[in-house]
């Protein structure tokens, strides 16, 4: 113990450990600041969607595809010529009562006597992946569809730029959704999203994750 206090005593000792320290907390806060930025960046560029079964029954969550696909095709007949958020913010509001009615619509065709509810606003989310398109978890202005008891599996995709019926699959988003993407963010946000084979955007899209997950960061206007 001795051996540390004299070591701590040593005034080049302590320069090192002070200005260390000083190293860390400069690079800490850069990297959230550089975070915090970027995820505001990507939040402030996309609208989403978000529904939600009224449980994990098999018949709940058909139901919530056909809600879903329902919504899906009057918002493409909207919005179909939009080219910001804004746009389309401002769309979905003004016909926030068609979605509602169209959604319940649809519940009572189908044979059930569901409740729904539908909120626009901003709502966290997870990691997902659209394609060749990711996009961190984060807080993100959306439409929340809340069928009846809304205690079952969500379903989750991007309204603007339009990633909803991205092929999975194929792995490859359309290269007009594409385009709108990348005309309404950054380079460096374009990248983050973009470019999963680049190590440099792996790291910084995992730690954009790290900074949400533990509520250091919140993409929020």
């Amino acid at each position: 113990m001795k051996k540390i206090l004299n070591v701590f005593k040593n005034s080049k000792v302590k320069m090192v450990i002070i200005l260390s320290f000083l190293l860390f907390i400069y690079t800490s806060i850069c990297a959230i600041s550089y975070a915090q930025n970027v995820s505001n960046g990507i939040a402030n560029s996309v609208f989403r969607l978000h529904v939600i079964a009224n449980s994990d029954s098999q018949e709940d969550q058909n139901l919530k595809y056909i809600v879903r696909d329902n919504l899906l095709s009057y918002m493409n007949q909207i919005c179909s010529n939009c080219k910001s958020k804004d746009e389309v913010i401002k769309l979905v509001h003004d016909h926030s009562n068609e979605f509602e009615k169209i959604a319940q619509d649809t519940i009572y065709e189908q044979g059930y006597s569901y409740d729904v509810k539908i909120n626009i606003g901003n709502f966290e989310f997870p990691t997902k992946t659209y394609g060749d398109i990711s996009l961190p978890a984060g807080l993100y202005d959306g439409l929340k569809v809340e069928i009846g008891e809304a205690k079952g599996q969500n379903w989750w995709c991007v309204m603007f730029p339009p990633l909803c019926f991205v092929d999975i699959s194929s792995g490859v988003v359309p290269d007009e959704s594409k385009e709108l993407i990348e005309n309404n963010l950054d380079e460096e946000e374009f990248a983050l999203v973009s470019d999963s084979s680049n190590k440099e955007m792996k790291f910084k899209f995992k730690l954009i994750e790290f900074f949400q997950e533990h509520g250091l960061i919140t993409a929020k206007k």
